[in-house]
Order: structure tokens, then sequence, then C-alpha cells
């Protein structure tokens, strides 16, 4: 079997990297890197929906051990955790970091510097986590740390809310897509995250996803080399949507998705918006999300231990 090699590698080698490092900083001039599409120059300090001008603001970066079973190992997984959101869902369980603005701006050496160390304490991959309004930073970043001998592989961990066109800047770059997918419903994601068209973005961004890295991909020591996992956030009252999720995810995409479904919503942030988020999920609600997934053919389920908070 060949050494695993990530696709960044041969990237910045071919020149393509700095290209697709170029070309996201262009799309800052009048900014719609997200579907959000403020148009404000980030360049020049401005912000829109995100709150982050040109530089990229960080909350915190260690190894995760409470990430999916695929990426965390022995080593864990060396999570970014990037400050501020495009999405901003009211019920976001890090308020504090993508409302209220936890963290502190990083030049691109500092954030190269903060892979370069994940990778020397011996995490299994570097996990961008809501790094979806600060691409190009990630991409110059990355020149940066490839010439000081990064070679981990990279996880895209988003909310879904992306646009095609700069995920498409990042194909053969990434090597592991980790999107949610948090509504089926256009309503539910107006009201929770002012965002009605995020099914059919998050429909979209997916399907791109996949056609870049297809489905997850292990060694064989089970961890995750390249491929797409998707996470699912099963909400009270069934507001996610969750059985048309898991349809689309096996219709759509592919039955042997590896997908995390999750148990642990509980009222965070503002929930005045619905009735429905001012409980916790109850084990039920969260047993028929699993039969859903099961009765749509998907096998391929985190399996780590779940617990509740049942009010």
């Amino acid at each position: 079997m060949s050494k695993f090699l990530p696709a960044y590698i041969a990237s910045a080698e071919n020149g393509q990297l700095g290209e697709k490092a170029a070309a996201a900083r262009a799309l800052m001039k009048s900014c719609a890197l997200c579907p959000r599409r403020c148009g404000v120059d980030r360049t020049a300090g401005e912000t829109g929906v995100c709150k982050t001008g040109n530089r990229a603001w960080v909350s915190s970066f260690n190894p995760h051990f409470g990430e999916e079973a695929p990426l965390v190992g022995s080593g864990g997984s060396g999570t970014i955790f990037f400050t501020h959101c495009n999405l901003g869902c009211c019920f976001c369980q890090n308020y504090d970091i993508s409302h209220q603005g936890q963290g502190q701006p990083v030049t691109d050496a500092q954030l190269a510097g903060l892979m370069m160390e994940l990778q020397r304490v011996g995490c299994h991959n570097i996990n961008f986590v809501t790094p979806t309004h600060v691409v190009p930073q990630i991409l110059s970043a990355l020149e940066v740390a490839v010439d000081s001998g990064l070679k981990l592989p990279l996880v895209y961990n988003s909310s879904g809310y992306d646009s095609v066109v700069t995920l498409k800047l990042l194909d053969s770059v990434m090597d592991i897509y980790m999107p949610d997918f948090k509504f089926w419903d256009a309503d539910a994601a107006g009201t929770t995250c002012d965002a009605p068209d995020y099914p059919e973005i998050a429909r979209q961004a997916i399907k791109e996803m996949h056609r870049q890295v297809g489905d997850l991909e292990v060694d064989a020591k089970g961890i995750a080399q390249r491929g797409l996992l998707i996470r699912h956030l099963v909400m009270p009252e069934g507001m996610a949507g969750t059985r048309d999720i898991m349809r689309f995810i096996s219709k759509k995409i592919s039955v042997d998705t590896y997908v995390n479904i999750m148990p642990q919503y509980r009222p965070c942030g503002d929930t005045r918006v619905s009735k429905a988020l001012a409980r916790n999920l109850t084990a039920g609600e969260f047993k028929e999300a699993l039969k859903a997934a099961h009765a749509e053919g998907l096998t391929r389920l985190d399996n780590r231990r779940r617990s509740f908070m049942i009010l």
C-alpha cells in the first residue's frame, strides 16, 4: 500500500496552492466567499455578517478527543477554532465564540505555527473549525506551513453554509470534509439562522464536497485520511427534518457516507425564537433519529458513547 500524501502537498509543489490563495483573497475585495455575499471590502478591514476583516481570528487550538472516532485515534484531532461565523445559529453551543467574538487575530505565519504545533504534539489531522469565512487566510497560512514541513490531513469542519465557488478553490487542498447538515426546512433555517436558503445551499455544498473527496477512507488503524463525514444535530420536536436529511444523504450522496447523528442539543445562546429550542433533546427523539438513518440504509454511523440531560 502506498504511503498517504495529503492533497495540498502536490498543490503546493505545482504552484496551484498559491494561485488558490490569491483567488480566495480576490473574493474578499467585495466579499462573496460565502452565500451571504455581503459585498464588503474585507481586505480594507470592512466587515459583514462574519465580523471578520483581513485577518483570521482564533479562539483556541488543541488536541481534541471529543471529535468523531476516525479523527481522534490516540493523538487527538488537531482543532483550530476560528472566531465568528457566517451562519450564526441562535442556539450555538459556542455562542461566546461565534456571536460574542471570543478570540484574537492572527497573522498567516502565526496560523501556520498553530498547525505545526498540533503536528508536533502528535495530532492525526489539522481540524479547521468554522473555516468558511477564513478560507483565504487558511490557504495563505498553509503555504507557510507546507514550507515548514506540515504533512497531516486537513479537515474542513463547517456549518454546511458554503459557497460552491469557494469550495472549488479547496479542491486538491482539503483531504476531509466534515459539514453539518442542520435543517431540511427553509422556515426553520430562517427562524434560527436568518438563512432560509440554508437547506439548498447545504445540499449543493455537500454534493461538491463528496465530488472532491468521495466516501470516507481510513488507514489500518481506523484513522481518517480522506473523504466526507456529515454531522447532523437532532433537534427537539423534529425541527431539523432528520428523516429527509438521511434520505438525501443515502440517495443523493452515498449510502456509504459516514454520519454522526448527534444527540447533545441543549438550550444555549438565544432560544427565544422558538418554543422547541427551550428544552433538551430526549432519548426517545434521538432513538427515532437513529431509526430514520437505518431505515434509509445508512450504516456508517459514529458510535461514540451518548449522554443526555433530559428535562
